[in-house]
């Protein structure tokens, strides 16, 4: 039980928070204007900012002097996507990191394409069409994500070393990967309103900040929104990228424990 001064602090906090978070997305937005990096947070990830925005404190608390104090939720409803969840979330967690991949995936994405053929035509290849290729066809590809790997196109797929698909993710996916990292958001937020909103939020500003590295590292050059590329094409880039995979391994691993917790106790109560 909570009572309504706590509750509605947390809310509070919970609205103030995401506010922040989304409140540049939301003014682009208005204006019609797309950005490279963050947008993915909202087009790839289906969680809108104002279901982010929306606070739950998670199944089995009360709201004393709330609308609604009681809400039910059919958890048993839900138990193959919270089994599932917990199945991938614990392969991962117990799989050795891998700090070799130096973003390639994205490089992979861009293969063999014309500048104007890339998923943002808008921003240069840093090294152009052919130095790219370069760089892909002088690299082990080594992508363990299913979601990442799918983007390839066509003649770089063969190129990656593993053959992940949909439906064996937790036989590949590794606590390093960045993408395994902002997908924690995902399962989070598809467990909502059964977890903490606060945990979905922040799940939601790890994704954020990886989304960063993520594109710093890419072929583009986004230099005019004020990105610093990370030269993941040299040894001293490829330092610097994975000390950054690193830091973000280690703020992800609590998180996916978190989840992992949640997803237990929530499973004891499907399996009452």
């Amino acid at each position: 039980m909570l009572d309504e001064p706590a509750w509605r602090a947390r809310s509070d906090a919970h609205e103030a928070r995401v506010d922040a978070l989304v409140g540049d997305h939301l003014a682009r937005r208005g204006s019609g204007l797309k950005h490279p990096v963050h947008d993915f947070l909202f087009t790839y990830y289906s969680l809108r900012p104002a279901q982010l925005r929306r606070w739950s404190p998670g199944y089995g608390v009360a709201l004393v002097g709330g609308p609604d104090p009681v809400a039910a939720v059919d958890v048993a409803a839900r138990h193959e996507l919270i089994d599932g969840t917990h199945a991938l979330l614990v392969a991962t967690s117990n799989r050795p990191a891998n700090f070799g991949c130096f973003g390639m995936h994205e490089w992979a994405m861009v293969y063999r394409l014309a500048e104007d053929q890339t998923r943002h035509p808008a921003y240069p290849l840093r090294l152009g069409p052919d130095g790219t290729d370069a760089v892909v066809e002088g690299h082990r590809i080594a992508c363990s994500h299913f979601d990442a790997y799918r983007f390839f196109t066509a003649p770089a797929r063969p190129l990656n070393t593993l053959d992940p698909s949909a439906h064996d993710r937790p036989a590949y996916e590794q606590p390093a990967c960045l993408h395994a990292g902002m997908d924690l958001y995902k399962h989070a937020f598809r467990l909502s309103p059964l977890v903490p909103s606060e945990l979905v939020a922040d799940c939601f500003e790890l994704a954020r900040d990886i989304r960063v590295l993520d594109m710093r590292a890419s072929p583009y050059d986004l230099s005019d929104l004020g990105y610093e590329a990370v030269l993941v094409e040299t040894a001293e880039g490829k330092q610097q990228y994975a000390a950054a995979q690193r830091a973000f391994a280690e703020r992800g691993a609590p998180l996916r424990r978190r989840l992992i917790e949640e997803c237990e106790r929530l499973l004891a109560v499907t399996a009452d």
